[in-house]
């Protein structure tokens, strides 16, 4: 199971995860950082704490991938989330420099 709170402010829209990131969880997961419920655009910033999360799944790592690429910043986590982290950074293409 996994759980997320959210916390939301004008700029910035934090989701804290705690358990296990895996199907089908991973789906709720995205569906919840890109919702945007008032026709708005979300935030400037999402950010995602994962310190409480004590597994990831392949289908919770492509998760964190996506939205990696969509421009998410992660904070929290062990040793074997920090790691999972970096492997997905390093296939996260690099920003066009134009």
């Amino acid at each position: 199971m996994l759980r997320i709170s959210i916390r939301e402010s004008k700029t910035e829209r934090l989701l804290v995860l705690e358990g296990k990131l895996i199907a089908p969880w991973t789906s709720e997961l995205i569906k919840t950082a890109c919702e945007d419920p008032e026709n708005h655009p979300v935030c400037n910033r999402l950010l995602i704490d994962l310190s409480g999360v004590t597994d990831i799944s392949l289908d919770g790592e492509e998760a964190l991938h996506f939205l990696m690429v969509k421009g998410a910043q992660f904070r929290g986590g062990g040793v074997f989330v920090k790691q999972v982290l970096e492997q997905l950074a390093q296939r996260v293409p690099p920003e066009d420099s134009n």
